[in-house]
C-alpha cells in the first residue's frame, strides 16, 4: 500500500481532508479572543482536528499525502493573514509526520500516535512571530484595532519560556485528537487494518 502512488481519487481526499482541518484550525483560532487560548491553540487543534485526520489516514495511506496535506492547510492559514514561517513549517512536519507514518508502514497505532503529533507541530509556525517578532506582530495588532488589555494579556502569555511549554501542549493536543478520532472512527481503523 504505500508504495502505491498517489491517484486522482487520493488527491480528492487530500484537498477534502485538508479543508476539514484547516477549518478545525480556523475554529481553534476563533477562540483566540480570549487570550489564554492564545496559547493552548495547538492542543485545541489537535484535539478537533484529531477526527479528520485520523480518517483521513485510513482513507490515504500513502506516503506524501500528510505532506501535501501540511502544505495546503499551512498556505490556507496564510492566505486568511498568519504568517509565512506557517508554510515551511506546514512542509516540515507534514514531511516528518509522513516519514513517521510509512516507518510504521500505515499500520503501527504507536506510529499514527507519533506521527499525528509530530503533524501537530505545524501550527507553531503561525504563532512563532509572538516569540521572534515580537514587537512587529503586537505593534499590527495594536493597528488592527486590538485593545491595550487584550495585547498585554498576550504578551503576558508569551513569554519566552512559554514557547517550549506550546510546543508540549501541541504533542499533548495530539495523543488527545488522535485517540478521540481512533475512538470515534473505530469501525475505519479495523477496516484499514491499524493495530
Amino acid at each position: 500500500m504505500d508504495n502505491q502512488k498517489l491517484n486522482t481519487k487520493d488527491l480528492i481526499n487530500i484537498g477534502i481532508f485538508s479543508v476539514l482541518y484547516f477549518i478545525m484550525f480556523f475554529i481553534s483560532g476563533m477562540l483566540g479572543y480570549i487570550p489564554v487560548f492564545v496559547v493552548v491553540l495547538p492542543l485545541v487543534l489537535g484535539v478537533l482536528g484529531g477526527i479528520p485526520f485520523t480518517l483521513f489516514l485510513t482513507k490515504t495511506g500513502k506516503f506524501g499525502a500528510v505532506t501535501i496535506m501540511g502544505i495546503l492547510v499551512s498556505v490556507l492559514c496564510f492566505l486568511v493573514g498568519q504568517s509565512w514561517i506557517s508554510i515551511i513549517f506546514g512542509v516540515v512536519f507534514g514531511f516528518l509526520a509522513d516519514l513517521i507514518f510509512k516507518a510504521g508502514k500505515y499500520k503501527s497505532w504507536k506510529f499514527t500516535v507519533i506521527g499525528y503529533c509530530v503533524f501537530t507541530e505545524w501550527v507553531i509556525g503561525s504563532m512563532l512571530p509572538m516569540w521572534i517578532m515580537r514587537d512587529v506582530y503586537f505593534e499590527a495588532y495594536r493597528t488592527q484595532g486590538g485593545t491595550e488589555e487584550y495585547i498585554g494579556s498576550v504578551m503576558n502569555l508569551t513569554s519566552g519560556f512559554m514557547l517550549p511549554a506550546v510546543v508540549v501542549i501541541g504533542f499533548i493536543g495530539g495523543i488527545l485528537g488522535v485517540y478521540l478520532g481512533r475512538a470515534v472512527l473505530k469501525k475505519h481503523f479495523q477496516k484499514a487494518g491499524i493495530v
